[in-house]
C-alpha cells in the first residue's frame, strides 16, 4: 500500500481510534507454493493493550493449510471510502474537465503472526473474548468446553490469535490539495450524500487545514 506523506496518520492515536470501532476485515495469507494468496473475510476483535486480534474459522476452511505453511499474514481493514469525480479535484486555475478522479478511503493493515488455537479450553476463552467485544451486554451464554450450549460445537472450529508485529495506515483525503479544491470536494460530498460520503467528508475536514 502506497502511503504518501500527506496520507500518513497524524500520529498512532489516529489509526488506533479509527480501528477501535471496526471489527470486520480480510485476513490475507501467502498461501501454498503454486497457489495464489488466500484472502478470508472475517469478524475479529482487536485488543490494543495486548497487541493482538482474535478470530476463529470453521475447521473445513482451506485457509488452515496456508497458515500452517506460513503464519505471516496481514489483517486488512478498509472503510469510509468514496469515489471523487474528476471535476471536484480540478486545480483552482484549471477547467473542471481537467480534474483527475480518485478514490478516498481509510485503511489499516496489521502485519501479524498467526497462532492457531486448538485446545478446547483455549478456544472457549478466545470465543468469550469475541463475545465480550460484540455482545458486551452479556446476552449469550458463556462458552465452556464440554458444557451446553456451545461446548459440543468447539470441535468444529479452530481459533486464531493474531500477534501484531507492524502497522501500516493510510487516510487518503486530499491532504495535498489547496483549500479551494478541498472546499469544492467537501461541498460535492455533502450534496451527493451517497454511502460513505459523510464519513469521507468528515475525514477531509478533520485532517486538512481549515477551509
Amino acid at each position: 500500500m502506497l502511503i504518501h506523506p500527506w496520507d500518513a496518520p497524524q500520529d498512532d492515536s489516529e489509526w488506533r481510534h479509527w480501528l477501535a470501532v471496526r471489527d470486520f476485515g480480510q485476513l490475507a495469507g501467502n498461501g501454498l507454493p503454486g497457489d495464489p494468496p488466500w484472502v478470508q473475510p472475517l469478524h475479529f476483535a482487536y485488543d490494543a493493550e495486548r497487541g493482538e486480534a482474535v478470530t476463529h474459522l470453521a475447521r473445513p476452511n482451506p485457509l488452515w493449510a496456508a497458515l500452517e505453511a506460513d503464519p505471516q499474514v496481514v489483517l486488512s481493514v478498509v472503510d469510509d471510502h468514496a469515489y471523487i469525480p474528476g471535476p471536484w479535484q480540478a486545480p483552482p486555475d484549471a477547467p473542471p474537465e481537467h480534474g483527475t478522479p480518485t478514490s478516498f478511503y481509510a485503511a489499516v493493515q496489521l502485519r501479524c503472526t498467526a497462532h492457531l488455537v486448538d485446545d478446547p479450553d483455549a478456544v472457549a476463552a478466545l470465543l468469550n473474548r469475541q463475545l465480550g467485544h460484540f455482545q458486551p451486554e452479556d446476552s449469550s451464554a458463556r462458552v465452556a468446553a464440554g458444557e451446553v450450549p456451545y461446548g459440543r460445537l468447539l470441535s468444529g472450529i479452530r481459533g486464531i490469535r493474531l500477534e501484531v508485529s507492524g502497522v501500516r495506515a493510510k487516510f487518503k483525503y486530499a491532504g495535498h490539495r489547496p483549500a479551494e479544491t478541498r472546499e469544492r470536494i467537501a461541498a460535492g460530498l455533502d450534496a451527493r450524500g451517497g454511502p460513505g460520503d459523510a464519513a469521507a467528508r468528515e475525514h477531509l475536514l478533520r485532517r486538512g487545514p481549515a477551509i
